[in-house]
């Protein structure tokens, strides 16, 4: 049977991991280079590099937005479901 330490430290453990994972799917998204069909067809004719960077910078900062929100929800979720039980 484990002792009450080892069972939190297994628990500090997880959530750890946990974060460490939501940390990195988070910054792989600004790694990102995505364009949608029509983004690609508008820049495939001009041949400035600026501006189709500024479309892919645009793209990957409104695919960060939901990612943000849903980490808040989550974690409110968390917090309220195994915070502090008094």
């Amino acid at each position: 049977m484990k002792s009450r330490k080892s069972k939190v430290e297994s628990r500090k453990s997880r959530s750890f991991r946990k974060i460490l994972f939501t940390f990195a799917f988070l910054l792989v998204s600004f790694f990102a280079e995505a364009q949608c069909a029509m983004c690609r067809a508008a820049l495939q004719s001009e041949e400035g590099t600026a501006q189709a960077e500024g479309i892919n910078n645009g793209i990957v900062y409104l695919m960060i937005i939901p990612y943000v929100l849903v980490a808040i929800a989550g974690f409110a979720i968390y917090k309220l479901k195994y915070g502090k039980k008094e």
